[in-house]
């Protein structure tokens, strides 16, 4: 199907989007970590609730295991695959919502501190739940499936920059998971971002984020630049 108007890609799924009373419509938002995931859904929570919905965005990463549990079970190196995820945790929020329920506990996640924090936050059940993240499509529960694409030395470029942002910003913050990195200058930090890429990032996105671009009823894809150049649409 033809984008409606090349000028404004991401309108076209807003306009997918139909509210319905006294339902929650959910968007699981998937791709590679450090494309944009969280950015996308912002805007698109955002111009939803330009348009009347309340609205509320959860990540993902808050139904990662906890750290303690990942070693317990030997998965910590193997962080973000499906496996190190509380994934039926993530579909009975979704089941939840759908069901009505006035107050949803969701789980929160700190990339400062690379972990699962204690306590979760309590949202409202809100009109549309964009679910973001990279196991976001990993079930079937969504009412409309986004996938985030664009080419991946792109996407490792804007993982190094982000990784190379937490460890500067570990230095005023003692709680810090990259506080321990803080001394190196920044070419040492990003060849460790690279090689936590190809050790980590790369096999998990080939493996296992990819395949789900197969149950998305749109592509988003985004240019060098982080602009969203065009939506695909799957219908038949």
């Amino acid at each position: 199907m033809a984008d409606p108007d090349p000028t404004d890609p991401l309108g076209a799924v807003v306009d997918r989007v139909k509210v319905r009373p006294g339902a929650t419509v959910v968007l699981a938002l998937a791709g590679p970590v450090a494309v944009g995931k969280s950015t996308i859904a912002g805007e698109l929570g955002s111009r939803l609730r330009g348009l009347g919905a309340g609205v509320e965005v959860v990540s993902t990463d808050g139904f990662l295991l906890p750290n303690a549990a990942l070693e317990a079970q030997g998965l910590l190196d193997r962080k973000g695959c499906p496996e190190t995820y509380d994934l039926g945790r993530l579909e009975a929020l979704v089941a939840s919502a759908r069901d009505g329920r006035s107050l949803l506990e969701v789980p929160l996640y700190s990339h400062e501190r690379y972990d699962v924090l204690a306590d979760p936050a309590r949202i409202d059940r809100p009109d549309v739940l964009v679910v973001e993240g990279v196991v976001a499509l990993q079930r079937p529960f969504a009412d409309l499936g986004i996938y985030v694409h664009a080419d991946e030395a792109d996407v490792i470029a804007w993982y190094v920059a982000r990784f190379q942002g937490l460890v500067r910003a570990a230095g005023d913050d003692p709680t810090s998971f990259y506080r321990g990195w803080v001394d190196l200058d920044d070419a040492a930090v990003a060849d460790l971002a690279r090689a936590v890429w190809d050790g980590v990032n790369r096999p998990n996105l080939h493996e296992h984020i990819a395949p789900t671009r197969a149950a998305a009823d749109v592509v988003v894809h985004k240019g060098s630049d982080h602009r969203i150049l065009s939506v695909e649409w799957m219908d038949p």
